[in-house]
């Protein structure tokens, strides 16, 4: 790779982890629950990025490609790290049920509980929520998981069952 080219690779991949960067950070936590293992698998985000940009073709849109590379990184880091203890009565003991006085306070309470109810879906469900809360379509989220849009759906909607069941149960 010429000089002029490496810069080019080095400004594009700058901006993608500028313009994607909170983004992909939400989505390694739907698979990564532990931050130093979350930052981790950043890394190997963004290196995968880096490794692909130069045979980047442009045949999807760059978000799509950026989201693809992250979900595959994520795939391989949840099959590689050991199963942690994640059980439902443990994620309860750490979030109070009671309500909160103060309003922040209230929403961080609902964003933890909501982001733990999601890490308990099994992956095939977690990764269409997690992508849809990204607000990709649902024809960019089955190109990103290579799966159709119909299949997206379906999974989607029983994402969604699962967790108002959770709702339903915690209430």
């Amino acid at each position: 790779m010429t000089g002029a080219a490496r810069e080019a690779v080095e400004a594009r991949f700058d901006r993608l982890l500028k313009e994607h960067g909170p983004a992909l950070s939400r989505l390694a936590f739907g698979y990564e629950k532990v931050a130093a293992a979350r930052e981790d698998l950043m890394q190997e985000i963004a290196l995968a990025i880096w490794q692909a940009l130069p045979r980047f073709r442009g045949e999807c849109s760059e978000r799509t490609f950026v989201f693809r590379i992250a979900h595959n990184r994520g795939l391989t880091h949840a099959v590689r790290r050991p199963p942690a203890h994640d059980s439902l009565t443990e994620e309860r003991e750490h979030i109070d049920p009671r309500p909160l006085p103060d309003e922040h306070a209230a929403r961080a309470h609902r964003r933890d509980w909501l982001r733990a109810a999601i890490r308990r879906l099994t992956p095939l469900y977690r990764e269409v929520i997690m992508l849809t809360l990204e607000e990709l379509s649902t024809a960019e989220i089955a190109e990103i998981l290579g799966i159709t849009e119909n299949n997206v759906a379906v999974r989607l909607s029983r994402a969604r069952q699962s967790l108002k069941q959770a709702l339903e149960e915690a209430l």
